[in-house]
This record gives structure tokens, C-alpha cells and sequence, in this order.
């Protein structure tokens, strides 16, 4: 009897701390509609979506570059973050020329790459990823190559780009084809989005626009961003509009997303922001140069998708309080799930795990990983 009265108030305990700690679960109630319009499915949201913000919570597990330890815990100039199904970290840092490597506990285990213009060797590379076939591809537009290495860090060939101009974040397959853009350099300045098979040969194209006629210079002129998403599908989607498109291993458009949304003003404040940055000032605007200026922001500034198929867009509404950017997320069918204030963007989000790169109050770069919790 002892035991039994000591075992049922326990057992009862738990239950209630199980009830009561445990995230509450959120009903969805998503207003959209799907339809099928000359063979392409098109999923139409609303503004609201289905959940609220609370319904993505993330919490600091990991920060790498923080002081008191050695310099390779220290970033020049970190542009991108991997991960590997290990869970370990692969940073690339373009000042160094050097993808640093460090366990899931966010110690270092070491350097892969350095500067240079031989085999393995890199100029200022600007993104990495860990392909399906579990290499390390890192684009280095610098040096028109995109540099490959295994998880050991041993290089084993590069893919040269040849008169490519701007060569940006290629996105590698599960077949090894490359998805990425550049610029074509002339008068006018156009902007290509390809498809290309394993040695940079072009396999189908996806989009093309002009986006600069000299001297006529939107500095906030519309953009293309993508990623890869299951099956070797590719989403794209060019900020002019709040439309993102999916289309299969072939090129064909399987499905279009689109969003209701409010403009978001471009204030004067912003527009002085951006001469500084891009200009150092307005007294380094040349005497030819007619800035053209749009009222209003692009509905979304970047994509990324994680390893179950949700879907975030960047948007340039801001949570009044924080002054962080709301995303956007969709779930895997294209409807809109949630909106959420991110204090920076997520490089990778991967088994419950989000990666972004983040700088303190003394301006060091750090990685920081969160633990995510969904309420649904």
C-alpha cells in the first residue's frame, strides 16, 4: 500500500507537469483557395495566416565567436553557413578564404580551403552548400569557379564558369544539376536565373529581365531569389510581385503561390541609408547617375526552405516593438502558415535546428543555432 499511494500522486504529478509545460497546440483556420489553372496548381493566401506568431518559437542552444577563445573561433568576413546530416557546421568565412568546421557542440574542429589560385584553393567565396551526394560545393565568383571538397575536406575538382558575370549561390540537386543566376553586362544590365547540368552547360532557363538601364539606377530594384525543395523541384520567385513558382526536374511550372499583402512605404530615411551604403554618400553620385526611386518595398527579399518543405520569405514589415522583419511562412502545400520576427535571416533550418549569423553590440560576427518548437 506504500508504494501504491506513492506511485499514484506521482504519476499524477507528471501528468499535470506534462499537461501544463507542454506548448499549447494551435488550431489552423487557413481563408485561401486552390485551383488549377492550365495544368499548374495555384494556391492563392490571404494576408492573415493560419496561426499566430507564437506558433514558432525559437530558443538560443549554440554561439559561435563569442570572446575567450582562440582565433579560429573568429569570423573576417562569415557569408554563409552548412550543415551536414552529422549536425556539424561548416562556416565560410570569404575574407579568409576558409570554410571552418566545428562540432554540434560548437567546438572547432578544423579549416578547409585557403586563399589562392590553385587546386582547392579560393579567391572570395560568397556561398557553400553540402550537396545531396555529401560534398562541400562553395561558389567563388571571384575566381569563376565553384570549388568542390568531400566532408573530410580532401578538394576533388572545381567547375569553372566561364564568361559568367556575377555567378550566384548555385543551389546543386540531387542529379548534380546547378541551379543559379548572373548578369549579363551591357548598357543595360540583365539578370539570368538557369538551370545547368553538372559542368556548367545550360539545361533549361528559367527567368531573365533587365533590371538596370544606365544611367537610370533603381537601388531598390526588384530581385530573384531560390532554393531547391523535395524531388529535385526548384521555387523561384522575383520580388516584384508576391509570387513564388515551382517547377519540376524538366522546367515545367507545377505550382504558383501567391499572397495578398500591404505595401510597406520606402521611407526617406531609408533612401539616405542606401546612398551611404552604395555610394558612400550623396556627393559620390555621379553628375550622369538619375536615381529612380519606387514608393513602395518588394513584397519579399529572400527565400529559403527547410528539410520538411516549409517555405519563409523575408518581407519588410516590421514587429513595432523589436524592430525585427517579419517572415512569412507556408507550409509544403503552399498555404500561409505564420508570420514571425527573426532578428536575422536563417541561413539553414534542419532537424528542428535554425542557423543564422548574427553580429554583437562590439560588431563581431557570431553563429548562432536555435532550437525550434512547434506549436501545431
Amino acid at each position: 500500500m506504500k508504494n501504491r499511494s506513492f506511485v499514484f500522486p506521482t504519476v499524477v504529478l507528471l501528468w499535470l507537469i506534462f499537461i501544463f509545460a507542454s506548448p499549447e497546440k494551435q488550431k489552423a483556420t487557413w481563408k485561401g483557395t486552390i485551383e488549377e489553372i492550365d495544368g499548374v496548381t495555384v494556391v492563392k493566401n490571404p494576408k492573415q495566416p493560419m496561426f499566430g506568431s507564437d506558433v514558432f518559437l525559437i530558443k538560443e542552444e549554440l554561439s559561435i565567436g563569442e570572446e575567450g577563445k582562440g582565433e579560429e573561433y573568429f569570423f573576417a568576413d562569415a557569408r554563409d553557413i552548412a550543415v551536414d546530416k552529422e549536425g556539424n557546421i561548416y562556416i565560410l568565412d570569404s575574407d579568409e578564404a576558409l570554410i571552418k568546421v566545428f562540432d554540434t557542440g560548437g567546438n572547432y574542429v578544423k579549416g578547409i580551403g585557403k586563399k589562392g589560385q590553385g587546386p582547392g584553393e579560393m579567391s572570395r567565396p560568397s556561398s557553400i552548400q553540402i550537396t545531396p551526394a555529401d560534398e562541400i560545393a562553395v561558389n567563388d565568383s571571384a575566381a569563376r569557379k565553384i570549388h568542390f571538397f568531400d566532408l573530410e575536406g580532401n578538394f576533388l575538382h572545381a567547375v569553372s564558369q566561364l564568361n559568367m558575370s556575377f555567378f550566384t549561390d548555385p543551389k546543386i540537386d540531387g542529379r548534380g544539376y546547378i541551379t543559379a543566376s548572373y548578369m549579363i553586362m551591357d548598357k543595360e544590365v540583365t539578370y539570368v536565373l538557369k538551370t545547368f547540368d553538372r559542368q556548367l552547360q545550360e539545361s533549361f532557363p528559367i527567368f531573365s529581365v533587365v533590371v538596370l538601364k544606365y544611367p537610370k539606377i533603381n537601388p531598390f530594384y526588384p530581385r530573384c531569389f531560390w532554393d531547391l525543395v523535395e524531388e529535385d523541384k526548384i521555387i523561384w520567385g522575383f520580388s516584384e510581385k508576391y509570387e513564388l513558382s515551382i517547377i519540376d526536374s524538366a522546367g515545367k511550372t507545377v505550382k504558383k503561390i501567391t499572397k495578398e499583402y500591404d505595401p510597406i512605404k520606402i521611407t526617406e530615411e531609408e533612401k539616405e541609408s542606401l546612398i551611404k551604403e552604395r555610394f558612400g554618400g550623396r556627393e559620390n553620385i555621379g553628375p550622369q547617375v538619375k536615381l529612380i526611386w519606387d514608393d513602395f518595398h518588394n513584397p519579399f527579399i529572400y527565400i529559403c526552405v527547410d528539410d520538411e518543405g516549409r517555405i519563409f520569405t523575408r518581407t519588410y514589415e516590421k514587429e513595432p516593438e523589436s524592430g525585427e522583419y517579419y517572415f512569412d511562412i507556408f507550409d509544403g502545400d503552399g498555404e500561409y502558415m505564420a508570420k514571425i520576427p527573426l532578428k536575422s535571416r536563417p541561413y539553414v533550418i534542419k532537424k528542428g535546428k535554425l542557423f543564422t549569423i548574427e553580429e554583437n553590440k562590439e560588431g563581431y560576427q557570431l553563429m548562432k543555432r536555435y532550437g525550434i518548437t512547434w506549436k501545431i
